[in-house]
Protein backbone atom coordinates (compact mmCIF):
# COMPACT_ATOMS: atom_id res chain seq x y z
CA UNK A 1 0.00 0.00 0.00
CA UNK A 2 1.14 3.39 -0.68
CA UNK A 3 0.45 6.62 0.78
CA UNK A 4 -1.23 9.38 -1.65
CA UNK A 5 1.43 12.04 -0.68
CA UNK A 6 3.97 9.67 -2.02
CA UNK A 7 4.84 9.63 -5.67
CA UNK A 8 6.78 7.10 -7.31
CA UNK A 9 10.39 7.90 -8.35
CA UNK A 10 10.71 8.78 -12.43
CA UNK A 11 14.15 8.98 -14.14
CA UNK A 12 15.93 11.12 -16.10
CA UNK A 13 18.50 10.51 -18.49
CA UNK A 14 22.17 11.16 -17.13
CA UNK A 15 24.97 9.61 -20.19
CA UNK A 16 25.38 6.77 -22.32
CA UNK A 17 28.84 4.92 -22.17
CA UNK A 18 30.16 2.57 -24.84
CA UNK A 19 32.60 0.75 -22.46
CA UNK A 20 35.37 -1.34 -24.26
CA UNK A 21 36.18 -4.77 -22.41
CA UNK A 22 38.96 -7.55 -23.02
CA UNK A 23 37.41 -11.11 -22.76
CA UNK A 24 36.46 -13.00 -19.26
CA UNK A 25 39.35 -14.36 -17.89
CA UNK A 26 38.38 -17.16 -14.98
CA UNK A 27 39.01 -16.57 -11.64
CA UNK A 28 37.69 -20.06 -10.01
CA UNK A 29 34.76 -21.56 -8.16
CA UNK A 30 33.94 -19.95 -4.71
CA UNK A 31 31.04 -20.68 -2.18
CA UNK A 32 29.19 -18.43 -3.25
CA UNK A 33 29.71 -19.28 -7.25
CA UNK A 34 32.07 -19.24 -10.29
CA UNK A 35 34.08 -15.69 -10.59
CA UNK A 36 35.57 -13.77 -13.11
CA UNK A 37 37.19 -11.00 -14.36
CA UNK A 38 36.79 -8.52 -17.22
CA UNK A 39 39.59 -5.40 -17.97
CA UNK A 40 37.79 -2.45 -19.01
CA UNK A 41 40.40 -0.74 -21.82
CA UNK A 42 38.50 2.49 -22.75
CA UNK A 43 35.92 3.74 -24.33
CA UNK A 44 33.32 7.31 -24.66
CA UNK A 45 30.39 8.31 -22.75
CA UNK A 46 28.32 11.39 -23.51
CA UNK A 47 24.57 13.33 -21.84
CA UNK A 48 22.93 16.34 -21.93
CA UNK A 49 25.36 17.53 -18.95
CA UNK A 50 28.57 15.66 -19.35
CA UNK A 51 30.98 13.78 -22.43
CA UNK A 52 34.25 12.50 -22.34
CA UNK A 53 36.38 8.68 -21.88
CA UNK A 54 36.38 5.92 -20.03
CA UNK A 55 39.71 5.69 -19.13
CA UNK A 56 41.35 2.45 -19.03
CA UNK A 57 42.26 0.21 -16.02
CA UNK A 58 39.15 -0.59 -14.26
CA UNK A 59 37.84 -4.09 -14.42
CA UNK A 60 34.53 -5.68 -13.95
CA UNK A 61 34.48 -8.28 -11.25
CA UNK A 62 31.39 -11.23 -11.94
CA UNK A 63 29.98 -13.62 -9.88
CA UNK A 64 28.03 -16.93 -11.41
CA UNK A 65 25.77 -18.01 -8.92
CA UNK A 66 24.45 -21.82 -8.53
CA UNK A 67 20.89 -20.46 -9.95
CA UNK A 68 22.95 -18.87 -13.07
CA UNK A 69 22.26 -15.06 -12.28
CA UNK A 70 25.33 -12.82 -12.37
CA UNK A 71 26.44 -10.07 -10.13
CA UNK A 72 28.91 -7.49 -11.66
CA UNK A 73 31.07 -5.39 -10.06
CA UNK A 74 32.13 -3.38 -12.08
CA UNK A 75 34.98 -0.03 -10.39
CA UNK A 76 36.87 2.18 -13.26
CA UNK A 77 37.39 5.72 -13.95
CA UNK A 78 35.94 8.41 -16.47
CA UNK A 79 37.36 11.77 -17.60
CA UNK A 80 35.02 14.44 -18.82
CA UNK A 81 35.83 16.67 -21.53
CA UNK A 82 37.14 19.48 -19.52
CA UNK A 83 39.76 16.86 -17.83
CA UNK A 84 37.58 16.76 -15.09
CA UNK A 85 37.76 12.46 -13.42
CA UNK A 86 35.07 10.73 -12.28
CA UNK A 87 34.84 7.40 -10.21
CA UNK A 88 32.37 5.10 -10.89
CA UNK A 89 31.42 1.79 -9.26
CA UNK A 90 28.09 -0.15 -11.30
CA UNK A 91 26.90 -3.08 -9.61
CA UNK A 92 25.03 -4.98 -11.87
CA UNK A 93 22.17 -7.96 -11.89
CA UNK A 94 21.49 -9.91 -14.34
CA UNK A 95 19.42 -13.12 -14.99
CA UNK A 96 19.06 -14.54 -18.76
CA UNK A 97 16.69 -17.40 -17.84
CA UNK A 98 15.86 -20.32 -20.37
CA UNK A 99 13.08 -18.56 -22.48
CA UNK A 100 12.51 -15.97 -20.62
CA UNK A 101 12.95 -12.40 -20.73
CA UNK A 102 16.50 -10.99 -20.09
CA UNK A 103 17.01 -8.42 -16.91
CA UNK A 104 19.92 -6.17 -16.70
CA UNK A 105 19.75 -3.51 -14.33
CA UNK A 106 22.11 -1.74 -11.87
CA UNK A 107 22.61 0.61 -9.86
CA UNK A 108 25.98 3.46 -9.65
CA UNK A 109 28.09 5.65 -7.07
CA UNK A 110 29.73 7.68 -9.12
CA UNK A 111 32.35 9.79 -6.97
CA UNK A 112 33.13 13.73 -8.53
CA UNK A 113 35.15 15.97 -7.38
CA UNK A 114 34.17 19.45 -5.98
CA UNK A 115 32.81 21.59 -9.21
CA UNK A 116 30.62 21.41 -12.20
CA UNK A 117 29.70 17.85 -11.37
CA UNK A 118 29.60 17.18 -7.31
CA UNK A 119 25.83 16.74 -8.55
CA UNK A 120 26.34 13.45 -9.23
CA UNK A 121 27.76 12.73 -5.75
CA UNK A 122 24.24 13.76 -4.82
CA UNK A 123 21.76 11.55 -6.72
CA UNK A 124 20.70 7.95 -7.06
CA UNK A 125 21.56 6.85 -10.05
CA UNK A 126 20.62 3.64 -11.90
CA UNK A 127 21.66 2.13 -15.19
CA UNK A 128 20.41 -0.60 -17.99
CA UNK A 129 22.97 -3.03 -19.36
CA UNK A 130 23.47 -4.40 -23.36
CA UNK A 131 25.84 -6.91 -25.16
CA UNK A 132 27.84 -5.49 -28.26
CA UNK A 133 29.27 -8.58 -28.91
CA UNK A 134 29.56 -9.99 -31.32
CA UNK A 135 30.03 -6.63 -33.45
CA UNK A 136 32.45 -5.31 -31.14
CA UNK A 137 34.07 -6.18 -27.29
CA UNK A 138 32.21 -3.44 -25.86
CA UNK A 139 28.80 -2.87 -23.91
CA UNK A 140 26.36 -0.16 -23.60
CA UNK A 141 25.62 1.82 -20.15
CA UNK A 142 22.60 3.57 -19.86
CA UNK A 143 22.79 5.84 -16.92
CA UNK A 144 19.62 7.53 -15.62
CA UNK A 145 19.19 9.69 -12.12
CA UNK A 146 15.66 8.51 -9.90
CA UNK A 147 13.71 12.39 -9.75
Amino acid sequence: MSSPNVMPPSTEFVYEAIVQIAPREALGRSPLGERFIVPILGGSFEGPRLRGQVLAGGADRQLVRADGVRRLDAFYEMRTDDGTVLTVRNRVLIDDPPGGERYAYSTLEITAPEGPYDWLNRRVLVGTLRNLQPEQMAVCIGVYQLV
